[in-house]
């Protein structure tokens, strides 16, 4: 386990393809940081980002301001 002693709760994004395989997976239940993987590649390192900046990006996807 990490040195957090957190156990990751991975779920798969609402906004990932369907039949193309194209899988983000989220650990929104982190303590201290949102990590971010593939699910096509779960031993493969994630993408951590703050919880701020994360919903911050989330908002972004939700209300279609990303270009």
């Amino acid at each position: 386990m990490r040195r957090s002693e957190h156990a990751p709760a991975w779920r798969k994004s609402s906004y990932s393809g369907g039949s193309s395989g194209e899988c983000l997976e989220v650990d929104d239940a982190h303590p201290t940081a949102v990590p971010v993987r593939d699910s096509k590649r779960p031993t493969a390192p994630s993408v951590a980002f703050g919880h701020a900046a994360w919903a911050s990006f989330a908002a972004a996807v939700r209300t279609g301001d990303l270009t």
